[in-house]
This record gives structure tokens, sequence and C-alpha cells, in this order.
């Protein structure tokens, strides 16, 4: 390794449709403590409704906070612009070794993180279509970086790169096969979560990190992977992150038939449909009341109840299919907002899977420390809460290509 890296400093960088995160690593001295030391986590929400900055150093104390008037319409280029000043106050006269940036959509091309040039961003921006709602997000600090930090190497981590691995059969639509050769098939996401999960496992539970197991990515965005000894080998996402289970405000699986009904009964057009499964269904659209589930889970709502509901039987019968495609199944991992706060949740996922062996632990599901095993001891199915850390999984994969190892 390059000793001249000592004291330098990675960014990461999370674009979405409605929050900017950043994310600032510097190069630890003593490297048998690992190369990378989180100094502080700063992010733009509410982008497009009520902009809030929020920043805060290693150790959760408060490092800044802001909100913009809905009437401003902070910008996401302002958003991005503000953070860059923050950190630059922050960290006067810093060295930067480089950026990462989380890329959601690779396609059948990238399937490992790499240096970005410009002709690795036009490749990117072709994959536009493949997530609209994400993947300009992703690019456009990508660009800016280009010209306001002329050289300073950029990484791209993809969402789907953790998912690559798995069989053509796994990934394949049963439409014409010409489509499968020209790129219509399930890709799955959440890949840099799942990746980050999978790197604890073998300190966690060398068993699970050798077997199988079903990791739930539950927030905002809500998805399933099924693991064999740390590899993806089916996920409940598909050609685009609209697929799988219901999320905040997608509406997860959906018969296609209902698209070719709205068509034609209701006269929606392609971005009226697009509208429709991305903002408007999911929690949000079968509550009425909100597309997080802290409020739904808070909410004396018949409705709230009802997308409680279908939301758990949801995440109960994906668990069931990734274990058949395993052959079986010997832990769950629960990560993401929703999986690792949401007791209810959980509980209530658990006792929809005694089937599958897996005994729940009431003590250790309410309270413990924030990685723990939340099954019973005598449970032959393990189930654990493991918070994901994709900031970090971006920063390694930034630091191990920049620093050549």
């Amino acid at each position: 390794m390059d000793p001249r890296l000592e004291g330098e400093f990675i960014a990461v960088v999370n674009a979405g449709s409605s929050s900017i995160k950043l994310s600032m690593f510097s190069l630890h001295e003593d490297r048998r403590r690992g190369p990378l030391r989180l100094e502080l986590r700063a992010q733009v929400e509410g982008l497009g409704t009520r902009p809030h900055f929020e920043a805060r150093h290693a150790d959760g104390s408060p490092a800044g906070s802001r909100d913009w008037p809905v009437s401003e319409g902070l910008s996401h280029e302002a958003a991005l612009d503000h953070l860059v000043e923050f950190v630059r106050h922050e960290f006067p006269g810093i060295e930067m070794l480089g950026i990462g940036h989380r890329v959601v959509h690779g396609g059948t091309s990238f399937d490992a993180p790499l240096v970005v040039t410009p002709e690795v961003l036009r490749q990117l921006e072709t994959l536009i279509p493949l997530a609209p709602l994400h993947q300009p997000h992703n690019l456009a600090p990508i660009r800016r970086a280009f010209s306001a930090l002329p050289g300073l190497p950029q990484v791209a981590c993809f969402d789907t790169a953790f998912h690559r691995g798995q069989s053509d059969v796994a990934d394949a639509f049963a439409l014409p096969y010409a489509m499968f050769e020209a790129g219509v098939r399930r890709y799955g996401f959440h890949g840099l979560s799942y990746e980050y999960i999978a790197s604890r496992l073998p300190a966690l539970s060398p068993r699970l990190a050798d077997g199988r197991a079903v990791v739930l990515h539950l927030g905002n965005g809500a998805s399933a992977c099924a693991m064999q000894r740390g590899r993806s080998v089916a996920s409940s996402m598909g050609f685009t992150a609209l697929d799988g289970l219901p999320m905040g405000t997608r509406s997860g699986a959906l018969d296609p038939g209902v698209l070719i009904y709205l068509m034609d009964e209701h006269r929606m057009d392609a971005r009226e449909l697009e509208a429709l499964l991305y903002k408007e269904s999911g929690l949000l659209g079968l509550s009425g009341v909100s597309s997080d589930m802290r409020q739904l889970l808070a909410s004396d709502a018949p409705r709230a109840r009802f997308a409680i509901d279908v939301f758990v039987h949801r995440v109960a019968r994906e668990i069931g299919a990734l274990a058949a495609e395993m052959g079986g199944l010997d832990g769950v991992v629960f990560t993401a907002g929703i999986g690792e706060h949401a007791t209810e949740i959980r509980r209530r996922v658990m006792s929809r899977c005694l089937w599958l062996g897996l005994t729940g632990h009431d003590g250790a599901n309410r309270e413990g420390a924030p990685e723990r095993r939340i099954s019973a001891v005598d449970s032959r199915c393990e189930a654990w809460v493991i918070p994901t850390d994709e900031e970090l999984m971006m920063a390694r994969h930034t630091f191990r290509l920049l620093a050549g190892e």
C-alpha cells in the first residue's frame, strides 16, 4: 500500500430522488484497526417537499442543521453545493484521495466497482431508462465533480453488482429470449447493503455465513435476498427497483395485466403509471395515512393496520419463496430502517416463519445491542438484527481501488 495515503480522506456520496447523503472517512494511521474511520455523516433530505440539512460527527453528536422553506424549492444541485461547502468548512485543507458514488444500476456490463471515466459515465447514462427515478440523481454528482474537481478519482459502486453472480435461470423472465439477450432480465438491487451484511456474518454467525440466509432490507425501499455462503443466488427485486415487496410509496410485485387494464380503462399513459407505481402506491397508497412505518404503527386507522398486514404478509411469503430457492433456510437477517427499528414488524414476520424452524426471542427482539441474535437459543433457524452500512461499503471499495489493494 502506498504510504502517501496516510492522512487523506475519502468522500462517499449517495444521491437519491429526494435526498443527498455525504459521508467523510479518514485513513487510519494504525492499519490494524482498519484503514477507514468515519468522521462525519451529512445529508439533505426532503428535496421537493421540506428540505432539511443535518450533519453528525462519528460519535453521533450534532455538527450542523438547517431548514429551507418549501417556497425556496431547493434543487439537488443547490443541496450538493451546501454539503460540499459545509465539509470544506469542517475539514479545511484536507487532501482528498477520491470520491465513491452509489450508482443504482450497472446493467450487465458493470459487475464490480470501477473508476469512472467520461466513457464509463456515457455508458451509465444509457442505463437511465432502467432506473429513471434513481440513475439521473446518482450520476449528477459525478458529472459535477468532473467539472469542479478535475483529476480527482471517482469510483462508481453499483447496487446491482452483488447480484450479478446469479444464474441465468434465476434472472430470466418468461418473455421471448431475444429480450433476455437485450437486457430485459432480473438485476436485483440494494446490493451494497447485502454485501455489507455478508461481510459481517462471519464474525457474528459463522454457521449462517456458510449457510442459507434470507436477508431482509426493509426500509422506504424494501427487498429480500437469498444468500448461500455469502453470495446472492436470488432476490425479490427484478428489472427495476419496483418489483418484489411493497415499499414506502412503491407497489412491489404487480400483475402486468393491471397495467394493461389501467391503460385501457383509465386511459393512463406511461408517465401517469410511473407516478402511480413509484410515488402513490405501497404503504402510502394502501394506508392513505403515510409511507412511514413508524407513523403507521402508531396509528389506529383501519387502513394503516391493513397496510401493515399486507407488508408482513408479503415479507413472509418472500421468505418462503427464497427458502425454496435455496432448498432450505438456516437464518433470517433484518436490516435497514424498518428491519433495524420496527420491533413489532420483526415479531410478526418471525411468527409467520415457525414452519421454517424459526422461534423468536421476545426479549432479544425488544432490546439489546444493535447487532444481535433475536431467535431463541433452541431455534433451529437463526434470526438476527444487523444494521447495514452502505456508505462504509462504498468507502471500502473506493479505498481498495485507489490504493491498489
